[in-house]
């Protein structure tokens, strides 16, 4: 069963660690020592979390002389922000409709007395 892109880089941005490890190779290529030094699991736990970032497109791996370095590619979550955007125009309609309402509310306040009756 064929899996598209967008459902890979989500599944591999659900775990924490990855996440993290993302963060991580923003700053630069790294090594997996380097990698997992930060966190309470072996050096294979943080491969094989690698290797999902790997597969999803997010990570890439080379050698440079005895050392298997990560690197970042950021690609990926081009797709992923454009595919939440959609969300975000959503969001701002549903505050501005809610900032209209409560201007509503706040101006029929203002044209009652205190105790609620029309002026």
């Amino acid at each position: 069963m064929a899996t598209d892109r967008l459902s890979l880089v989500f599944g591999a941005l659900a775990d924490p660690t990855r996440r993290a490890i993302l963060v991580r190779l923003a700053d630069g290529e790294a090594t997996v020592a380097e990698l997992a030094a930060p966190f309470s699991v072996s050096q294979p736990a943080i491969s094989r979390h690698l290797k999902v970032l790997e597969n999803a497109g997010l990570v890439s791996r080379t050698r440079r002389a005895t050392a298997r370095l990560s690197r970042l590619e950021a690609e990926p979550l081009r797709d992923v922000t454009t595919w939440l955007a959609r969300y975000q125009q959503f969001w701002d309609q549903s505050y501005e409709r809610l900032d209209d309402l409560l201007g509503a509310l706040r101006a029929s306040q203002e044209n009652n007395d205190p105790e609620g009756k029309p002026q």
